[in-house]
């Protein structure tokens, strides 16, 4: 059975940083695209970054770019959001999920294992 567990969030200030956690266990961790995605009270949830399995392509969403940073470490079988200059529409709970298809990775439709989420609160 897959599991997903994530890990770091919290309230911080906007300007500050956090570092999001994504520990896996039950499938080939390294054979799997990860993602990470939020959804804000009152709106769909939405794409945030991806990282293929290798972890040699990457992808943002416009909104993250130049703040986030997606990494993994295989040997860990854990992934990691880095998130910096945090504003307060970044305020959310944060979802990592496992999937197949990297050409499809901004879709949530692309995977099939979510992990509970954690909640991310960034204050003015």
């Amino acid at each position: 059975q897959v599991q997903l567990v994530e890990s770091g969030g919290g309230l911080v200030q906007a300007g500050n940083s956090l570092r999001l956690s994504c520990a896996a266990s039950g499938r080939t961790f390294s054979s799997y695209v990860m993602g990470w995605f939020r959804q804000a009270p009152g709106k769909e949830r939405e794409f945030v970054a991806a990282i293929s399995g290798s972890g040699l392509s990457t992808d943002y969403a416009d909104s993250v770019k130049d703040r986030f940073t997606v990494s993994r470490d295989n040997a860990k079988n854990t992934v990691y959001l880095q998130m910096n200059s945090l504003k307060p529409e970044d305020t959310a709970v944060y979802y990592c999920a496992s999937g197949r298809d990297f050409w499809r990775a901004r879709r949530p439709d692309a995977y099939d294992y979510w992990g509970q989420g954690t909640q991310v609160t960034v204050s003015s």
